[in-house]
């Protein structure tokens, strides 16, 4: 299997509850330093907890499947400096 489908496989595993709210992932690219990066799609793109999302959900569920990901990134999450943001560490 390759890198890009062990990425996809544990974004599979997230799927469904991004779906529920109307939402998805894609993966935009792996760097050849095996950086992922992802797009937030639907509800997702502009969605003041995808900060969470992305950081609870996306980051460890490809890091945990996939051990040699150095890092993940989202190309369109919501900025943390957005007054809507809810970042996982103020709660």
């Amino acid at each position: 299997m390759t890198l890009f489908e062990r990425v996809e496989q544990a974004l599979d595993s997230i799927r469904p509850y991004l779906q529920t709210d109307g939402g998805n992932v894609s993966i935009e690219e792996i760097t050849p330093d095996n950086v992922v990066k992802l797009k937030l799609l639907g509800t997702c793109a502009n969605c003041s907890m995808s900060i969470m999302t992305f950081k609870a959900g996306l980051e460890q569920a490809i890091k945990k499947a996939v051990p040699e990901i150095v890092a993940v990134e989202a190309i369109n999450i919501t900025d943390m400096d957005d007054p809507n943001a809810i970042n996982p560490n103020q709660l």
